[in-house]
Parts: structure tokens; C-alpha cells; sequence
């Protein structure tokens, strides 16, 4: 029997969770990488950041979005598994928010971030 869960999210760019996951300081592995679990069992993920147990937290493609693949027997990050999955899927957001921006040719002109932790962005566009 499997102790792994696999926790759905909206995250489909890979290099947007990449760059989410490194803003929380979070040191991350490109993968394929297999994630431990429970016994020695393991799943393989397309990122995984490593944990001080030896256990990782992983990111897996479910061939419509990555999942969060992890033992919860083992979680050991700096927050609840809710704190964790709404700091990325927000950093997530973030950056994809800033590459389809700048993809138009639109640039930040304004970015500030509020007491509740929601971010305010003013892109601009300069036309010829």
C-alpha cells in the first residue's frame, strides 16, 4: 500500500514553478527524480525538492498539470502543506503572469506588495 498523496493544482509551466519554488528559497532538483516515500518506496517526479529527512516533495505531470507527490508521513517544510501549496501556486501566478505580460511586449511599471501578501502589478506598454 502506498503512503504517497497526490495533491492536484492549477501549475502548468514548468519553468513558472521553477522560478516560484527558488523565490521561497527553496533549493529544488530538474528531474526526472524519484521522490521517497514510506518503506523505500518512491515515485518518479519532474522536480523534487529535497528535504533534511531525506524525503523529498515532488511535482509530477499528470498530463494535464503537476501534482504534488510526497509522503505527508515525512513532510518537513517550513509550513503546513496549505501554507506551502498557496505560497507556490501565488509565485506560480506571479511569474506567469510576468512572462504572458512581457510575451505581449508589455514591461512592470509599478509592483507592490500588500499587508494580506497579495501582490499589485502596473504593466505598460509603449507602442511606436
Amino acid at each position: 500500500m502506498s503512503h504517497f498523496s497526490q495533491i492536484k493544482t492549477k501549475i502548468r509551466s514548468l519553468p513558472a514553478l521553477q522560478s516560484a519554488l527558488t523565490d521561497l528559497g527553496l533549493d529544488w532538483k530538474s528531474g526526472p527524480q524519484p521522490v521517497r516515500g514510506y518503506r523505500g518506496q518512491a515515485q518518479t517526479a519532474a522536480l523534487v525538492v529535497e528535504q533534511e529527512n531525506g524525503y523529498g516533495v515532488g511535482f509530477s505531470w499528470n498530463g494535464q498539470e503537476y501534482e504534488l507527490v510526497t509522503d505527508l508521513d515525512f513532510w518537513q517544510q517550513a509550513w503546513s502543506v496549505d501554507r506551502f501549496l498557496k505560497m507556490v501556486t501565488q509565485r506560480y501566478a506571479y511569474h506567469t503572469v510576468l512572462s504572458a505580460t512581457e510575451a505581449q511586449g508589455f514591461q512592470v511599471a509599478e509592483e507592490a506588495k500588500a499587508a494580506d501578501g497579495s501582490i499589485r502589478l502596473v504593466v505598460q506598454r509603449w507602442s511606436a
